[in-house]
């Protein structure tokens, strides 16, 4: 049986006389001929062994199917994209019968997992990739949108992963050749991914994590796999894309992060900018997206976005707290054409009179169209993309963009508030915090360079944290 014609793609070898500006992608993808009896034996006794097959080969397709969407994905710089199917069981020929002619079909070979997964990196890298993801097709969760989140993570980082709920990996992906990543691993245990974290820690390698998903190797995993396929299949809401730039937020990331995942089709990114505490791995243990980045909210927030994959983009700081159903509330806003953008009403968590009026005056100065980054910006990816994203500044970064966006359409507020940290103003006081702001932001507008204003602005006590 082979794949639907869609996904029947022209396979061709890298180039070496391709232009610089063509990055060389290499997906490998690891899988079994479906023969009865030899694969995915642990569900054999819920199954039997042809169904067990039957289902090796629907991951499979399925799978494939993705891989395809991933290859036709238009992206910048035009990357060359190239799949190798590596499997065990059966011949060349047999799988070409069974998924058609468009993929390059590879022998696993002998060897545990760690010496066939270092042989196929190997001869990517020796082709000329420039980078390389590999993946098994027992995670039906995996989309066309995360394949493209690899291998965005990987301009950036050395090393990507996706972890597996079981306490392994289902993605891997290199930038340059580090067989170290898969030596001395205890193999289909639950040390896996913690093996290879302290193995690239150990090779000083910048590593991004993808979001976790599960694996189908018992029965009690059938359940996900039905599922998964079938909201697939059905999906119809926007992806909203939620990214948090962080700096030493770990004791308010973990309810953040809670009440963003509350939300209906959401993916969360965590950028963090070189934290000393355990920001990256209370993010990591959440299951957000993580992304390491030099210090800098607008590079951190840049840096999340060129690997969202949702149509629409949420930029949050790692001390504000959202409202129910704020995903529901972005959409129907964003749903109207002529919001460029939008941003929620604000409130301070700290008691005092003087603070219930700064939130007037936030409400008044965010009505006529300028709020700020704390209050959670939200637009199109599109028009994101558009306006060049955040301008690389020290600050002021959500008041530049906010500008750029207004010549695009209306700048709304929505009813509901975010509940933001009142630690600025209970560090400097309110009258002090209040008057910084107001000068910082008269000072840029009156054209005064904004690196001279965060030089002057950091004099008087900024805190050190995003």
């Amino acid at each position: 049986m082979s794949l639907p014609p869609h996904s029947q793609l022209p396979h061709q070898l890298p180039d070496p006389q391709l232009p610089d500006l063509h990055l060389s992608q290499h997906l490998i993808v690891f899988t079994r001929y479906p023969v009865p009896g030899t694969t995915k034996t642990r569900l054999i006794p819920a199954l039997g062994a042809e169904a067990a097959a039957d289902l090796q080969r629907q991951m499979t397709e399925h799978t494939l199917r993705q891989v395809a969407c991933w290859q036709t994905r238009p992206a910048s710089p035009s990357p060359y994209r190239t799949v190798d199917v590596r499997f065990s069981g059966g011949d060349r020929s047999q799988m070409e019968a069974w998924l058609g002619a468009s993929w390059q079909y590879t022998p696993q070979g002998e060897g545990d997992l760690g010496d066939r997964l270092q042989r196929a990196f190997a001869a990517a890298f020796a082709a000329g990739a420039d980078q390389v993801v590999a993946m098994g097709i027992d995670c039906p969760q995996l989309t066309a949108q995360q394949l493209a989140q690899a291998m965005q993570a990987l301009v950036d980082h050395d090393l990507v992963l996706g972890p597996a709920t079981d306490g392994g990996y289902y993605l891997l992906g290199l930038r340059r050749p580090c067989p170290e990543v898969f030596q001395e691993i205890a193999w289909s245990t639950a040390k896996v991914l913690q093996q290879t974290l302290a193995i690239a820690q150990g090779q000083n390698l910048r590593v991004a994590t993808l979001a976790p998903l599960s694996d189908i190797d018992y029965p009690e995993d059938l359940p996900t796999w039905y599922a998964a396929r079938d909201r697939l299949e059905s999906a119809k809401t926007k992806t909203l894309s939620v990214i948090i730039p962080a700096l030493n937020e770990a004791a308010t990331l973990p309810s953040v992060l809670q009440e963003v995942q509350s939300g209906d089709v959401v993916e969360v990114i965590v950028v963090d900018g070189g934290s000393q505490d355990d920001t990256l791995a209370i993010a990591r243990q959440q299951g957000a997206i993580t992304l390491q980045s030099a210090p800098g909210r607008a590079r951190q927030m840049n840096q999340g976005a060129r690997l969202a994959t949702g149509d629409l983009l949420l930029f949050l700081h790692a001390d504000t707290h959202l409202p129910t159903q704020f995903d529901a509330e972005i959409r129907r806003m964003l749903s109207d054409p002529t919001i460029a953008a939008g941003a929620f009403t604000l409130a301070i968590d700290a008691p005092g009179a003087a603070l219930r009026w700064v939130e007037r005056g936030v409400s008044w100065r965010s009505r006529r169209g300028l709020p700020y980054g704390d209050q959670g910006l939200f637009l199109r990816a599109e028009t994101f993309r558009q306006v060049g994203g955040f301008p690389d500044l020290p600050l002021l970064e959500d008041v530049a963009l906010v500008r750029r966006l207004r010549s695009l359409g209306r700048i709304a507020i929505a009813p509901q508030s975010v509940l933001t940290s009142g630690r600025r103003w209970q560090r400097l006081g309110v009258v002090r915090t209040t008057v910084l702001n107001q000068v910082i932001v008269l000072g840029y507008l009156a054209g005064i360079s904004p690196d001279r204003l965060a030089r002057w602005y950091r004099g008087r006590g900024r805190p050190k944290s995003n």
